[in-house]
This record gives C-alpha cells, sequence and structure tokens, in this order.
C-alpha cells in the first residue's frame, strides 16, 4: 500500500514537472522524434520529471509483487486527484465543469473495483502464458499507434477546434497498458532469491522487449501530447485507459480470478463499464476562443 502511494505522488509529480519543462521548449513532434529528445533532454527540469517516473516504475514492481492487478490498479487511479490538484496549483490549467464531472465518475468507477476486492479469496499470481500476453499486447500496440496517428491528422486539418486530447490519452494509454503488464510479467520473476536466475528468465521472456517497445514510443508520443493538450485531461484519460486495459486484461492473462461473491462481480464489472462509458462521452474539444466584444463608442453628452 505504501509503495503504490509513493507511485502515486512520483507519477504527479513527474507529469506535472514534464508538462513545465515542455511549456519552455519549442514544439515538439513525433515527425522528428531526434529532435524532440535533443530538445527535453536539454531540460533539467525535464530529467527531473523522468527521474520521478522512472522511480515510480520501481514501486510499481513493488506493489504487482504483493497486490493482485485489479486492487494495484484501484489505488493507483486515486492519484488522479493529487494530479488535478498540482495541475491547478502549478500549471494554471482550469477543467470545465463536465469535465470534474467526468473526472468523479471515473473515481468512483474505479472505487467500485476496489470495493469488489476480497483480501481473503483474491489471489496474485506471478506468471502467464508467453503466447497469450502477446496476443494480447500486439493489436493494443498496433492500435495505440494508429489511434494517434489518426489524432495526429485530425489536428493537422485548417479550421479546426482546439482537441482536449482525449484521443491522445487513450493512444498513449493504450501503450502504457501493456507497459504495465509487462511490468507484471517481470515483477514474477523475483519472488525469489536466485538474482542471476531471476536475470536469465527475464531476458528470454517477452516482458523487456514489450517494455523497450512501449518505452521508446510512449515516450515520443507522449511528450508532443503533453506538450499541445491539458496535463489535468489527458493524464487522467491516459491514467483510467492503462488501469482498466491492466485490471481486466492482466486479470484474465494472469489467471487471477473475478470473484465468486456476486455482488462483488457486480461492483467490479458495473465499475469497468462506468469508466469506459464515461471515456468515450468525454468531450474531444475544447470551446472554440470567443472574439472580443467590439468597443462601444463613447458619445458626447
Amino acid at each position: 500500500m505504501a509503495a503504490a502511494l509513493l507511485a502515486n505522488v512520483l507519477y504527479s509529480g513527474g507529469f506535472v514537472l514534464e508538462k513545465r519543462a515542455l511549456a519552455a521548449l519549442p514544439e515538439v513532434t513525433v515527425r522528428r522524434p531526434g529532435r524532440l529528445l535533443r530538445l527535453v533532454l536539454g531540460s533539467p527540469l525535464w530529467i527531473g520529471g523522468s527521474l520521478a517516473l522512472a522511480a515510480g516504475f520501481a514501486a510499481q514492481l513493488i506493489v504487482y509483487r504483493t497486490l493482485p492487478i485489479a486492487a494495484a490498479q484501484g489505488i493507483f487511479v486515486s492519484g488522479l486527484v493529487l494530479l488535478v490538484l498540482l495541475s491547478a496549483r502549478l500549471l494554471g490549467e482550469e477543467t470545465t465543469g463536465r469535465e470534474r464531472y467526468a473526472l468523479a465518475a471515473i473515481l468512483g468507477a474505479l472505487l467500485m473495483v476496489v470495493l469488489s476486492l476480497d483480501e481473503g479469496t483474491d489471489t496474485v499470481s506471478h506468471g502467464a502464458p508467453y503466447p497469450l500476453v502477446l496476443l494480447l499486447c500486439v493489436p493494443s500496440l498496433a492500435g495505440g499507434v494508429w489511434l494517434y496517428r489518426a489524432a495526429e491528422r485530425r489536428a493537422s486539418r485548417r479550421h479546426r477546434m482546439p482537441t482536449t486530447g482525449v484521443e491522445y490519452g487513450v493512444a498513449v494509454g493504450l501503450l502504457y497498458g501493456v507497459s504495465s503488464l509487462a511490468i507484471k510479467g517481470v515483477s514474477g520473476y523475483w519472488s525469489g532469491g536466485d538474482i542471476g536466475g531471476a536475470l536469465l528468465g527475464v531476458l528470454r521472456s517477452p516482458y523487456p522487449y514489450l517494455l523497450l517497445f512501449t518505452g521508446a514510443f510512449g515516450l515520443v508520443m507522449s511528450q508532443a501530447a503533453l506538450q499541445r493538450c491539458r496535463a489535468s485531461l489527458i493524464v487522467p484519460v491516459c491514467t483510467t485507459v492503462t488501469c482498466l486495459y491492466t485490471a481486466v486484461l492482466g486479470t484474465l492473462s494472469f489467471g487471477e480470478a473475478l470473484p465468486d461473491d456476486p455482488l462483488r462481480l457486480a461492483l467490479r464489472l458495473a465499475g469497468t463499464a462506468l469508466a469506459v462509458t464515461v471515456l468515450l462521452t468525454m468531450p474531444k474539444h475544447d470551446p472554440a476562443p470567443q472574439p472580443p466584444a467590439p468597443a462601444k463608442e463613447l458619445t458626447p453628452p
């Protein structure tokens, strides 16, 4: 539990630091990844944010060794509250009333998932069949990259409305969902005391290579999206997609059984359905800026 809460703080702080650093940099794009990396690696503030995120991943490894996947996701998503507060305080970002209701509904949905957990019956699995993992992960990676490219094409059109970044968040969330499954897989090899054997087992598995792919593409895609969209919206959407993806597909692939109690099962399924519904109905565009009202002419009395 302590590691999960620490991961929340590190993730939220890391994203806010990266957003502040990106705001001071020239515009970056996925079409020029070399330039993007050169710019961000020259920013000490961005490097600090990245180190915080890396420490969050390390804390996540500890969490996956001790908690079921669905329980871990429920705790991770609670960090959205901290992220929104930090974005408002440090970045000056404001969310609309509809977006606040949507975020509250997402938190409520994932609270339902947490309430569906039973410490006495829920089990922690440490392995999954490699073919099943690849069958789930490869189409998800392709879908995430395709959705991101589609969002980029729409954003490049003339006379477009300002985007909120929901599509970017979903695309990057799919990549980070695969990354989360890979972290869960890696954590299973460190349950014993044989470090050499654990390292050899990890290298023989698909997990480090999935992490390498999602790390490289996720870095470039997330930074370009984070620069042009509000962190207070794109990060919660990304986090929700990642948590739902990991909770649903991770539970299935790693063989962590669904609740036997009908009430707990209903809570888990209803919470998942509510979160997906909220994501599908969130606004895709920011309101267009209103032109200033013409100044009234002053007439002499």
